[in-house]
């Protein structure tokens, strides 16, 4: 993966983890109930279920390119049109509503996991999101699985980093969100509207 194309996929993967979504809602609830070293087994559990997602879609990915040799442009024109859909879907999105969460008792690391890996590996439209995303940064005439490896330990870096600073800093997000999500919701949506129109063209 060419220096250029990383940094443009870092750009990406660090808007597409402070999008709004089940696995940072889960890092804001569990920072603000068990705090933000607790919080750390429920992002990791997350991550994990994130690589996992992006393996299959990659594996899939890799198994058309072997097939055709035109499937990855008709890959990256479908999934543009899917990214421009999600980013219209959020820009229309209401901010979030998100309750006072009072401390509660001690929970277990394994049982936080857990939670935060089935929150990812469960929702079949991350997989499908994944299917549309990473397409527009794979390069067909190198080795996939070295770009797999690449982008799939920039995505868990980032995500991971994302969502410990919401468990963090849960208590004052929460307000936050309120008070801007709307326009929170429609500055991520133009930047998934931007990617699906722009790179489904360039080379």
């Amino acid at each position: 993966m060419d220096t250029d194309t990383w940094l443009i996929y870092l750009l990406a993967v660090t808007g597409l983890s402070l999008t709004p979504g089940p696995n940072s809602l889960l890092a804001l609830s569990h920072g603000a109930r068990y705090g933000h070293r607790r919080t750390l087994w429920t992002i990791l559990g997350g991550t994990v279920g994130f690589v996992l997602l992006m393996a299959l879609s990659m594996a899939g990915i890799g198994a058309l390119l072997q097939a055709s040799a035109h499937a990855l442009s008709v890959m990256k024109l479908v999934g543009g049109a899917y990214l421009i859909w999600l980013g219209v879907q959020l820009w229309r999105a209401p901010p979030l509503a998100l309750d006072a969460v009072p401390a509660t008792a001690h929970e277990r690391g394994s049982r936080l996991f857990a939670q935060g890996f089935l929150a990812a590996a469960s929702n079949p439209k991350v997989l499908l999101f994944y299917g549309a995303f990473l397409p527009q940064f794979i390069d067909p005439t190198r080795p996939v699985v070295h770009q797999f490896v690449v982008m799939a330990a920039s995505f868990a870096l980032v995500e991971a980093l994302v969502e410990y600073l919401l468990a963090r800093l849960a208590h004052r997000v929460r307000p936050w969100l309120q008070r801007s999500g709307r326009r929170f919701n429609r500055a991520c949506g133009g930047l998934f509207v931007a990617l699906g129109a722009a790179l489904p063209m360039s080379r």
